[in-house]
């Protein structure tokens, strides 16, 4: 460098020269939550998926009757015979889903297709524009018929479970209704149609659509069927007797 020449200060050596380097608001978003963009692995159409959605933070809860609503719309719009949504449940910040799939870029293409048409139904009920999903979603492909229970416990009851983490019960008998519990076949007892709501429902073709795979029809009920009343991460307690120590 010329010994005249003068110093560039630290904006203008930053200043992009539009052949690559530093930029402004270049590099990783700020604020990535933890579902990291690796790319996913496929699996064969036989194995059905369990699916998470989360939203950002301050938007309006989910858990009310006229988004549900939205919510069933969007989930009957994006059923297609290589992507199909079998079970759902809703919470306020987010969402669980049962899919099934014949392929990893039909799920990708599906839960997009989802999210586009949920998100304008919920634009349209809450006079907004912005984003609601900050992350990609979360999935988690089952192979197992214990997996395949498992999943359906937490996604079907999963508000048991938030309830309980704060030392709270809901009535043995209660049934989700941000959910398509009213919808499964898989319960041990007959949920009772005691209220209005739940006759309604009942009554209503269901968004969902009946699972097509070996392991959600029929293969995860050979670990029994789910009762209404479990909660999804407790442990039960054991049958088994400690021998005491001598």
């Amino acid at each position: 460098m010329p010994v005249d020449a003068p110093q560039l200060s630290l904006d203008l050596s930053r200043r992009p020269s539009g052949r690559g380097g530093w930029r402004p608001n270049a590099g990783r978003p700020k604020g990535r939550t933890s579902v990291a963009h690796v790319t996913r692995e496929d699996f064969a159409a036989r194995y059905p998926q369990h699916i998470t959605l989360r939203l950002l933070d301050g938007l309006p809860s989910l858990r009310n009757g006229d988004a549900v609503r939205r919510i069933w719309d969007a989930i009957a719009r994006a059923q297609r015979d290589d992507f199909r949504i079998v079970e759902f449940g809703v919470e306020p910040n987010h969402m669980h889903m049962m899919t099934e799939a014949d392929h990893r870029a039909a799920v990708s293409s599906g839960i997009t297709r989802f999210k586009m048409r949920m998100v304008a139904q919920l634009n349209d009920l809450f006079c907004y524009t912005g984003p609601w999903f900050g992350e990609r979603y979360h999935s988690r492909v089952l192979e197992t018929p214990r997996e395949v229970k498992y999943a359906l416990r937490y996604v079907l009851l999963n508000w048991r479970h938030h309830l309980a983490e704060r030392g709270e019960r809901l009535p043995k008998d209660w049934i989700d209704p941000y959910s398509s519990a009213i919808w499964f076949d898989g319960w041990s007892e007959e949920p009772a149609i005691d209220a209005p709501w739940k006759q309604m429902l009942r009554e209503m073709p269901p968004p969902t659509v009946p699972p097509q795979t070996w392991l959600l029809r029929v293969g995860w009920r050979r670990h029994g069927l789910i009762g209404v009343d479990e909660v999804p991460g407790r442990r039960r307690a054991s049958n088994r007797c400690r021998r005491p120590r001598d």
